[in-house]
């Protein structure tokens, strides 16, 4: 399977993060074996762009932050998403289908 390339996830890094937190509260780390694991370990998100988007995202209040309690190991900082979190989800999500019909429609499978 070729790989993913970067440049056409990227402007959805939010939208990713923010589906995973409506399943529930999380870490980036965790966030990122996710990835990897959805995507074959064909993408996944360096550091600096994850906490770069988790700061975006609890300025704009769609996600909050608080620090785990674990017992053993370093001490996680969770992630929580707000009810505009979830709508902006939602809404980013209905922007997503429609810029890929619009896509297809423009690029066409590739069989041309």
């Amino acid at each position: 399977m070729a790989g993913i390339a970067s440049d056409m996830i990227r402007g959805n890094t939010d939208t990713i993060l923010l589906r995973f937190l409506c399943e529930k509260d999380s870490y980036g780390y965790e966030i990122n074996k996710q990835i990897l694991k959805l995507t074959d370990d064909q993408y996944g998100l360096n550091e600096a762009t994850l906490y770069t988007a988790f700061k975006r995202l609890e300025k704009n209040g769609y996600i909050t932050s608080y620090w785990g309690d674990e017992n053993s190991g370093a001490r996680r900082r969770y992630y929580t998403v707000t009810d505009a979190g979830r709508k902006a989800y939602q809404e980013s999500c209905r922007e997503f289908h429609n810029a890929r019909v619009l896509l297809e429609r423009l690029i066409g499978d590739g069989t041309d």
